[in-house]
């Protein structure tokens, strides 16, 4: 036998290892996670009674695989537009929470004489909960339905794009070993470029080129595919100076749009899953149980900072956004932990040579005490408002009150609001596409030209005709496009008082136009010339050629809404999903400290069928139904004569104390007293039409063939002759086979002789 590879053999050990803890775990109902760091420190070099890997460079390879892996697959559960769905209240809790904590993090570990680096990752590591911890918790305990878990969900779905953030940042700290605001800032802006860029891109491109190819991807070509794209913009990110993490999450988040992303990502999953695995050994590899023993109080004092730190920062966060009191405390009991994404940040700054060796066990240890204590802190958030409530005096509580019930009465956005940001993204959207088309022609355009062009003069003006042409729609966005919502109009005709600044916004955006215009000819020829020649004579073509433009830049447009909104028409939901959603949303429910609560009907409750004034579910529970829906029919505010049929999902208006009440009795399903059948007694078997059937001369229908075998005659072999699916008129004649589908033991009783 061939000498194995050590790689193969320590690839074994990991995954055998890793398979009996996560078992173990699953069995007492804790987090996979801690499991494989458990198994990583079996099979880890600081415990000498188990084997250890031998291959460490190699398994740090597929670790750092594995790493990619789990931002992709984050990325296509994350899609910039659930983003944009977050609500206000989730936003601000998140960044408060995010802000406050990672400055505690910090001063906490200058605090304990730790270095300005392994502090500024302390404070990184604790920036983010764990999103499976919560999610377990909240199924475990019955709390998905509630009122505060939808703020806890936006503020998950905040903190990851947050986090990937701070990746960055603490990257570019790392390398520069420098914290200059002004290289902070620019960095900010290099990375919300490079974000913009690629998803207007990507969702321009990606779609299109996934519709074109559709009759030709199966399961496998659909997996190469997205593994390919994750590592060619991994390639593409770390060539513009960004981590091989944040291309996997722009790529996934980019797949996350369009309508092939359940596919996916459930391709995805067994090839994350694995990789991901190795990735949370190597994990535990890393750590030394007398470091751990040796850093006990560190552990400590950073559990008790995540504790308490995330409980009082997310509790303020979501006081500010206008949560009442109860709501808060119930947020801020649930987000006290720290997650997967902790040990992502600190396998970072090991992989950057920058922290010490001591912040993973540190990291692992604070997120196993907290997994422990997070389903017990959701579970008496309440009684613990009730505590809160009894020390505060009265007047606090009124201030607190007041201050919910006025932030959510604020009305919606003013006309100029909505105005002011349809400019903002014609400006934004447009600018980021003409600020690429630059750096194409100056970074990649010209200096090919100049290469193969013996004049340099001709390779700098054509350069910038071919890159001007490509933008020139783009440009007449930026300068002339109008926006496209009743607010503007409406303005625009109440000239006495809006022409004025309306004009003002016009003035603006077009001397952005004509910057961008001179600093891209400045950077190929002179500023001289981009003022007093170029500048002119784009202006003069883009008013000469606007209608054309202004037709080609609708196609393109046309095709980014249509590639944007696919997932959502491939998922034929009506529009009155979205007009309910907007007639009853939060900000007008939050008053009465109710919401809407979709909740599906089982096939087999006991109320299926009847009426809804005979449930009487509003007089017995004080709830409220919305909406039934039924597929893609939608039945907006039902009498009391419809009913409930299986598999409609209903949208249900109450409080949480009236949800907790009802949802016993709409999970209740009718018990089933069906006689125990094998399936093995369901036979495919041919009779003989003969004097023991007693079938001669009577028609399929008029034998009762089928009630007698509990079965269908699915075929009928007639003087040689086949009839597949006969109709019911076919009569039997004498030596016809018949094929029955039915009861074993039925049938026999049919072809048995009878008993004179």
């Amino acid at each position: 036998m061939g000498h194995l590879p050590k790689l193969i053999e320590d690839l074994a050990l990991i995954l055998i290892t890793g398979a009996i803890t996560t078992l173990l775990f699953r069995s007492i109902k804790q987090p996979l996670v801690l499991g494989y760091i458990i198994a990583g420190l079996l099979v880890g070099p600081h415990l000498s009674l188990t084997p250890t890997v031998a291959d460490t460079v190699n398994v740090k390879t597929l670790a750092d695989i594995g790493v990619i892996f789990l931002l992709f697959s984050l990325g296509l559960e994350f899609s910039f537009k659930k983003l944009m769905r977050v609500g206000g209240s989730a936003s601000i809790t998140a960044f408060v929470e995010i802000i406050f904590i990672t400055l505690a993090g910090y001063f906490a570990g200058k605090g304990m004489g730790w270095s300005t680096m392994d502090s500024l990752f302390l404070g990184g590591m604790l920036a983010s909960s764990s999103t499976t911890i919560i999610i377990k918790a909240f199924d475990e305990l019955g709390v998905k339905t509630k009122q505060y878990a939808r703020i806890v969900f936006g503020v998950l779905v905040v903190e990851d794009i947050v986090v990937i953030l701070l990746m960055v940042l603490l990257s570019t700290v790392a390398v520069t070993q420098q914290f200059q605001g002004t290289e902070m800032l620019l960095t900010v802006l290099k990375l919300l470029f490079f974000l913009a860029l690629w998803f207007i891109t990507g969702i321009f491109l990606l779609p299109s080129l996934l519709r074109s190819v559709k009759g030709l991807l199966d399961e496998e070509t659909l997996l190469i595919l997205s593994i390919g794209l994750c590592l060619g913009m991994v390639l593409i990110a770390t060539q513009v100076g960004f981590s091989a993490e944040l291309g996997a999450f722009i790529m996934g988040s980019i797949l996350a749009e369009t309508t092939k992303a359940e596919k996916v990502e459930h391709l995805i999953k067994p090839v994350k899953d694995l990789f991901g695995a190795v990735f949370f050994v190597s994990v535990g590899m890393l750590i030394d149980p007398e470091v751990i023993w040796q850093y006990r109080w560190p552990v400590l004092w950073v559990t008790l900072l995540t504790l308490f730190g995330k409980f009082f920062s997310t509790t303020l966060g979501a006081l500010l956004s206008g949560q009442p009191l109860r709501q808060a405390v119930q947020v801020g009991m649930s987000m006290a932990q720290i997650g997967e994404f902790a040990f992502i940040v600190a396998a970072l700054g090991v992989s950057l040579n920058v922290t010490s060796d001591f912040l993973f066990p540190v990291a692992v240890g604070a997120s196993a005490i907290t997994t422990f204590t997070t389903p017990y802190m959701i579970k008496f958030s309440d009684r613990f408002y009730n505590f809160f409530v009894s020390i505060l005096p009265p007047k606090w509580l009124n201030t607190l009150n007041n201050y919910s019930s006025s932030t959510q009465k604020i009305q919606a956005e003013s006309d100029w609001k909505r105005v002011i940001m349809a400019y903002i993204n014609i400006v934004i959207i447009n600018g980021i596409v003409i600020l690429a088309l630059m750096l194409l022609s100056v970074n990649f355009l010209l200096p090919f030209l100049s290469e193969n062009m013996d004049n340099n003069i001709t390779s700098k003006v054509m350069s910038l005709i071919v890159l001007l042409a490509i933008a020139s729609p783009f440009f007449w966005a930026l300068m002339a496009k109008r926006p496209n919502n009743m607010a503007y109009k409406e303005m625009w005709l109440d000239k006495k008082y809006n022409h004025g600044p309306l004009l003002v916004l016009e003035v603006s955006r077009n001397l952005i136009g004509v910057i961008l215009i001179t600093i891209w000819v400045g950077e190929i020829v002179s500023t001289t010339v981009a003022i007093f020649v170029a500048v002119p004579v784009i202006v003069i073509v883009l008013v000469l050629f606007s209608k054309r433009l202004q037709q080609f830049y609708q196609r393109i447009e046309g095709r980014f809404l249509t590639n944007l909104n696919a997932r959502e028409v491939e998922e034929a939901r009506p529009a009155s999903d979205n007009l309910l959603k907007n007639a009853y949303s939060e900000s007008d429910l939050s008053p009465w400290e109710a919401h809407i609560v979709d909740l599906p009907v089982n096939p087999l409750a006991s109320y299926i069928g009847k009426p809804l004034q005979e449930l009487a579910w509003r007089e017995q529970f004080g709830i409220s139904i919305a909406y039934i829906k039924r597929g893609e029919k939608l039945i907006h505010a039902p009498g009391g004569l419809h009913k409930l049929l299986p598999y409609d999902r209903i949208g249900i208006i109450a409080t949480d104390a009236q949800i907790q009440t009802f949802k016993p009795v709409f999970d209740v399903i009718e018990p089933v007293d069906a006689e125990e059948f094998n399936m093995e007694d369901i036979v495919l078997q041919k009779i003989l039409v003969d004097e023991h059937t007693r079938l001669k001369g009577y028609s399929i229908k008029s034998s009762g063939i089928g009630e007698k075998t509990n079965g269908l005659v699915v075929g009928i072999e007639k003087n040689g002759r086949r009839i597949l699916n006969p109709h019911s008129s076919v009569v039997f004649e004498w030596n016809d086979i018949v094929w029955i589908v039915g009861d074993r033991t039925k049938i026999q009783q049919v072809t048995r002789p009878s008993v004179s």
